[in-house]
């Protein structure tokens, strides 16, 4: 039985996951990455996030990132390797944290009580995560911790991110939806990335997304024009209820006042951090 009020811990999830995605849309994460040889932007993201997994092949990748087109990471990995370490890449997204988080913050902001008190119910809440079947968390967990409170924040933010994501990957594949169903399905919503960008960035053709389309509308998840069914509003719903399950964990540890918060730091971070365009424009939906 959960000690915390319904969704806390997906409204804190929502709040804090930006901190570290804010990173890949950054003009610093690719200057530090062109600096150390690296100059294509997928093979910049695929790098970056992976790196913690070690020099990995494109399999790893796409099973862990799920919703990536296989072509595509195989494009990239494992050659990235051949120029540039994992430890080489860590230690470059490290920095293009701290270079965009000052930039798009600044001094004040970082150096605020918020900033520590955000930083320290983060990494409190990371306790309650566990490594077994988590493998992008599972091999972040095992970096160590910035000491700084802005790198502090964003290193936990990226533990509750990916503890989550593990988790979601394991309702999506429950639901029998594979990494295209979930990407339409989940842009139905109308919430996360828009359409256009997905298929900008993901490496599917729109004939592949047709097709998928196809079997969603079979299926009974869409209806004609591509919008959300009854019963595949009901399926999506569904998909967040059981990957708040799994990632109760984090939320449990930290308690119901240390996860609310936790949440309001994040927004007012959050905030902040659209109001300076930390990400870039038409990559959303409606929220």
């Amino acid at each position: 039985m959960s000690t915390l009020p319904a969704r806390a811990g997906r409204r804190c999830h929502h709040a804090v996951n930006p901190f570290h995605s804010a990173v890949y849309f950054s003009s610093d994460l690719r200057e530090e990455l062109a600096a150390i040889g690296v100059t294509d932007a997928d093979a910049a993201y695929f790098a970056s996030r992976s790196a913690a997994l070690g020099a990995v092949g494109p399999g790893a990748v796409t099973a862990t990132f799920y919703n990536f087109r296989h072509d595509l990471i195989a494009r990239h990995l494992p050659a990235v390797w051949e120029t540039v370490t994992p430890a080489q890449v860590l230690d470059a997204r490290l920095r293009a944290a701290d270079r965009t988080l000052r930039r798009l913050l600044g001094e004040e902001a970082l150096a605020a009580p918020e900033m520590a008190e955000a930083a320290e119910l983060a990494l409190r809440a990371t306790e309650g995560c566990g490594r077994p079947g988590r493998p992008l968390y599972a091999a972040h967990a095992d970096l160590a911790v910035p000491a700084e409170p802005h790198l502090a924040y964003w290193h936990a933010a990226t533990l509750l991110r990916e503890h989550r994501g593990d988790g979601h990957l394991a309702a999506l594949l429950d639901a029998e939806l594979d990494p295209l169903e979930a990407l339409i399905s989940h842009t139905a919503t109308g919430f996360g990335m828009a359409p256009k960008w997905v298929l900008a960035t993901r490496g599917w053709t729109q004939e592949e997304w047709d097709a998928a389309s196809t079997r969603l509308v079979a299926r009974g998840v869409l209806d004609q024009e591509g919008a959300l069914t009854e019963q595949g509003s009901a399926l999506r719903a569904e998909l967040e209820e059981r990957t708040d399950r799994l990632d109760a964990g984090p939320y449990e540890h930290l308690g119901a006042e240390g996860t609310l918060r936790l949440t309001e730091l994040a927004k007012d971070l959050l905030g902040r951090l659209f109001a300076a365009g930390a990400f870039p424009e038409g990559m959303l939906g409606r929220g």
